[in-house]
């Protein structure tokens, strides 16, 4: 059975503070009693019955795990997991303090020992068919990966297929080219056979649309990295742009930072025209991912399709003139002496910046997609340096398994996830009778404070201060992030004020100046909060987006959740540290506030990025005027919201909003207009907040609250 292991190190790693937060699994043979193995296969049954109804998981094994080293009851967490009423617990006599009793006692016993919640943050699904990617190039698959992580991964792809055959961008998505002919070249690099059922339909949706030439530009890419597609099939990616004064607006240092840590890369993999060992196994990819004969294929026709499947956002026509010129034209010139010294120098100088962002980021990288691009130049560097093998290392912490499989996720959430745990724990009037949880919490969120700098001259390589802030993850990571910091602050601002004989809950005043620094660091002109960096370049830039899956990319936009969580924050800190550096503070809240304001829509909404999504955004913008001040009394911009809200709420009493709408960029509920628990919690939330309606303390037994919050959320 498979264990999860927490904060543990290993060969070729380092760290910064004990790995604190850091998650790896391994398999045991004898690990777990037969009971529990048996818990967690009907648990991958269920999941697979239901894999097309139900499409997120609820990590059983790992909860089962952690419930059982805090000793937990395994029948109180089944029952948790069924939805039913935990025992010890009648709902027609229950008070509400009852009901968060059971709720935090089972939260509690699936904290980890260092103070942090695991779980599952899985992201696009085409990032684990990119890791068997690079492994299987860099001959590492089976020094990586053992049989049973073979046949883990197996699992998991195979659960995430859709009916027609194909994966999708999610695991909500219809099936697209990209995931579809990535995924189908994961199981083969893994092992699997042509012949198998899920392979044939795969195989027969890929070739019902086009084949594998339709795959986006990302897909490009990669396939031509194994070898089963041609590098004059991808429109270029010229390396020369690193070589650019930090002047020009289309430097890759001023790009959006997700964005750089991938074009780079992908720079210097185009940059070498590299392509892995043509194996047997690649000749046949070969033959099974296109519709035409490989030899007979139109490459240069190739790199301008993409399956209509895939196309989110369409090429520009001056996209389409200068992907022309560069191929026709700025390609043959660059690749000819004595011009293509000029390359050389290119493909230096980005080695030199990835291994600068490896060694800074622990080769833990700002997520998988860039660790596996990185990962793969390491390599073609030097095969047997030790810089590889630490990045080999460092490959188990993005592995999760569930009982869908084993994946690579696209990052954890650790802090994040920390942060609003103990921020809805001190919500609740029950709180101190669990001391421990919030000591171990706080903890937690200290040892994961970003210490230091980068190393070195950093705004030479694109790098902001990170000293006092927080990564989403860990501090390994060294990524600072604006909501993250907040929320972090947030939080030990919050637990200062609970210390008691019990706990601790201070630290050093150092520590959140140092964190507000980063926060004041961070805020744009415009008064917004991006996420990692303050933006470096234009909006207009992103009529360069070449992804056609992704808008929005190309820039650092501001956003109305990072704002908002900053505005909080150092509203909550004026109130610990009045004087400290008043006047700036002042200033960014003021700017900050019209911010938010600015961005409201006419219907009175907020768009949420990093959420799901008008809901989400309106939640976090009511938050942060609240926390100035504002209610619904005196604020227009509330009140418009309020009404945005209550006219979105369902005949159920809940809220149902769909990922679509972050799609679209219209309120869309979900099918059937069934209400969500997370949607209906968000709105409540911000309802609340607003200050609409007086809320009376509810100081009794009221079956009928617990009956209609049930019913509401489709429990």
């Amino acid at each position: 059975m498979w264990k999860l292991k927490i904060a543990e190190g290993g060969s070729w790693l380092t760290t910064s503070n004990n790995h604190i937060g850091r998650e790896t699994w391994e398999f045991q043979q004898n690990f777990g009693t037969s009971e529990e193995r048996e818990a967690v296969d009907a648990a991958r049954v269920q999941f697979h019955e239901n894999r097309f109804t139900t499409r997120h998981t609820s990590d059983i094994l790992a909860r089962m795990q952690l419930a059982k080293e805090n000793n937990f009851s395994v029948d109180d967490l089944q029952k948790e997991k069924d939805g039913t009423t935990p025992v010890n617990i009648n709902i027609d006599t229950a008070t509400v303090s009852d009901i968060l009793k059971k709720a935090l006692g089972y939260f509690s016993a699936i904290q980890a020992h260092d103070g942090h919640w695991p779980g599952d943050f899985p992201g696009p699904l085409f990032t684990t068919a990119t890791m068997m990617i690079v492994l299987y190039v860099t001959e590492s698959l089976s020094i990586t990966l053992s049989s049973e992580h073979h046949k883990e991964i197996c699992r998991y792809l195979y659960n995430r297929q859709n009916m027609d055959g194909g994966w999708g961008l999610h695991a909500e998505g219809e099936s697209s080219m990209l995931s579809t002919a990535l995924n189908y070249t994961a199981l083969r690099l893994l092992g699997e056979s042509v012949d198998d059922m899920s392979m044939h339909k795969a195989r027969k949706w890929i070739h019902d649309h086009g084949g594998a030439t339709m795959i986006p530009i990302l897909g490009k890419v990669w396939l031509s990295v194994l070898g089963v597609f041609e590098w004059s099939g991808v429109n270029p990616i010229p390396p020369e742009l690193f070589l650019l004064p930090t002047l020009v607006p289309i430097q890759p240092g001023r790009l959006w930072s997700h964005f750089r840590m991938a074009f780079i890369p992908m720079s210097y993999l185009y940059g070498k025209k590299f392509v892995g060992p043509i194996t047997r196994l690649v000749s046949s990819l070969r033959e099974e991912l296109h519709i035409h004969p490989y030899k007979k294929i139109d490459w240069k026709q190739a790199r301008k399709l993409c399956a209509k499947e895939d196309i989110y956002n369409p090429h520009t026509w001056l996209q389409e003139c200068l992907s022309d010129c560069l191929y026709s034209f700025g390609e043959p010139v660059l690749t000819r002496w004595p011009i293509s010294c000029m390359r050389k120098r290119a493909l230096q100088q980005v080695a030199e910046f990835l291994k600068y962002e490896d060694e800074n980021s622990q080769y833990i990288c700002i997520g998988a997609a860039q660790k596996a691009l990185s990962m793969l130049c390491c390599w073609i560097e030097n095969p047997n340096s030790d810089a590889f093998k630490r990045h080999l290392a460092r490959v188990a912490d993005f592995l999760w398994v569930g009982e869908d499989g084993m994946k690579v996720r696209v990052c954890a959430g650790q802090l994040w996830d920390v942060a609003f745990a103990v921020q809805a724990i001190l919500a609740c009037s029950i709180a101190q009778e669990f001391g421990g949880t919030l000591k171990k919490a706080h903890g937690f969120i200290k040892a994961s404070q970003i210490m230091d700098n980068p190393s070195g001259d950093f705004s030479r390589k694109y790098r902001h201060i990170s000293k006092g802030g927080w990564a989403f993850q860990v501090a390994d990571q060294g990524w600072q992030v604006s909501d993250c910091t907040a929320e972090a602050l947030k939080a030990l601002l919050l637990l200062s004020k609970c210390s008691s004989d019990a706990a601790d809950y201070q630290m050093e005043t150092c520590r959140y100046f140092d964190a507000v620094n980063v926060l004041l660091s961070l805020q744009n002109p415009n008064g917004g909060y991006g996420t990692w960096e303050i933006a470096r370049t234009y909006p207009w830039m992103e009529i360069f987006n070449m992804t056609e899956i992704y808008a929005d990319i190309m820039v650092e936009h501001q956003y109305v959740e990072c704002t908002s969580s900053v505005i909080q924050a150092l509203a909550l800190f004026q109130e610990k540290y009045p004087g400290h550096r008043k006047d700036e503070i002042d200033q960014c809240i003021t700017k900050a506030t019209e911010f938010i304001e600015k961005l409201q829509n006419e219907d009175g909404s907020w768009f949420g990025s990093w959420g799901i999504c008008f809901t989400y955004g309106t939640w976090f913008a009511i938050e942060g005027l609240s926390a100035v001040g504002h209610c619904y009394d005196d604020s227009s911009c509330i009140r418009k919201a309020c009404k945005f809200l209550l006219s979105k709420q369902l005949t159920n009493g809940g809220w149902s909003e769909s990922h679509l709408s972050s799609r679209t960029k219209a309120y869309t509920n979900l099918d059937g207009e069934k209400s969500h628990i997370v949607n209906t919690s968000w709105a409540m939330l911000a309802l609340m907040k607003a200050g609409q309606v007086l809320l009376l303390p509810i100081r009794t037994s009221n079956s009928q609250i617990a009956k209609k919050c049930c019913s509401v959320n489709g429990q």
